[in-house]
């Protein structure tokens, strides 16, 4: 790719290497749903990027989906522009005109979040991934997800058996308005580029005295909407290179060097 997709902060607000059993799922005060870091200007800038470069590997929206993903466009609007019109001012301080007839595409300019949009069709048990923006994957191709079941996405994970599959499913389809959950996931890499759609050699991994060059960590909430009832998973993903995250969570080892 010609854009240069490293952008790194300096901290995590959470502790990695805190053991959680999965799916490590806890209740987000909905205040801070979309939260911004001292990389918004710059993410969102790349993400624009990535749209123009990419087309459809990032930004996808099934005719069904269409209605949730509007709804979702002005809950994002409403909580990181309120008052602005259809044209908005972004954290990098470039004029952005929202697109109502391109929701995820608008979506992916707005918020330093990806958005995937899951709706569960009637008769089916799981829910579909059926609208997404998804500018910084991790390890993954949108196209090898889009329109599949929860448990499809989630091949080829180790840890994701049936049991945690069951309870998965049952937490989306169990998630209130207004009581939005959220986990959070953090592997090493020895590449920093937030765009890496691509699998590596050798998987990623989260031991403190193995680490790779940096940590790449999603924060991912699960929102009900209120009027679709479609569930939206966000993923807010910072990269912070090694140095640091030991600094701040494994000062042990980083005296040990």
């Amino acid at each position: 790719m010609t854009t240069d997709s490293m952008i790194l902060q300096t901290t995590l607000p959470y502790d990695p290497f805190a053991p959680k059993p999965l799916p490590r799922i806890a209740p987000l005060d909905p205040a801070d749903w979309l939260m911004r870091d001292e990389c918004a200007a710059a993410q969102i800038g790349l993400r624009r990027q990535l749209m123009a470069e990419h087309g459809d590997k990032v930004v996808r929206c099934a005719p069904s989906a269409a209605e949730a993903a509007g709804e979702l466009l002005e809950a994002v609007r409403e909580r990181l522009y309120p008052g602005q019109g259809d044209e908005v001012e972004l954290p990098d301080g470039e004029r952005f005109y929202v697109d109502a007839a391109d929701p995820m595409r608008s979506l992916g300019a707005l918020a330093q979040q990806d958005f995937c949009v899951l709706q569960k069709p009637e008769g089916s048990d799981e829910h579909v991934l059926t609208a997404a923006t998804l500018c910084f994957p991790a390890s993954w191709h949108l196209s090898e997800k889009f329109m599949r079941p929860l448990t499809q996405i989630h091949v080829p994970v180790p840890e994701y058996d049936a049991a945690v599959a069951k309870r998965v499913q049952r937490l989306f389809d169990g998630v209130n308005v207004g009581r939005p959950m959220w986990r959070f996931n953090a592997l090493w890499y020895d590449n920093a580029d937030l765009y890496h759609p691509d699998r590596d050699p050798v998987a990623p991994h989260l031991e403190r005295s193995q680490a790779g060059s940096y940590l790449r960590s999603e924060l991912q909430s699960i929102v009900r909407l209120p009027r679709t009832g479609a569930v939206v998973f966000s993923i807010h993903t910072r990269v912070v290179a090694r140095a640091q995250v030991l600094a701040q969570f494994a000062p042990d080892l980083t005296a040990a060097g």
